[in-house]
């Protein structure tokens, strides 16, 4: 099963993260299919980057985001948009 999921960046009491898609037997940090965005939750407000398009993408092809992930994606609006495209709108 493919995961949207996030793997840990940065030093130490620093963390930074990229937002991947990733084979769900994968080690957290280790092999992943695709980069599609950045996390970094120490500025404030935390900042967010994602590739909306490839989200899309892998999102209607059956990736799963875990739910830490879902909730960043609802923040970018980027879960409206799959519900929007899901629907047919």
């Amino acid at each position: 099963m493919v995961k949207i999921r996030l793997k840990r960046m940065g030093a130490k009491k620093a963390p930074f993260y990229r937002i991947i898609v990733a084979d769900s037997r994968s080690p957290r940090d280790g092999r992943f299919i695709a980069q599609l965005g950045t996390y970094n939750p120490l500025t404030n407000p935390a900042t967010i980057k994602v590739d909306e398009e490839e989200t899309l993408k892998w999102l209607s092809n059956g990736a799963m985001p875990t739910d830490t992930v879902r909730n960043i994606l609802s923040k970018a609006g980027i879960m409206k948009k799959f519900h929007d495209m899901k629907q047919g709108k």
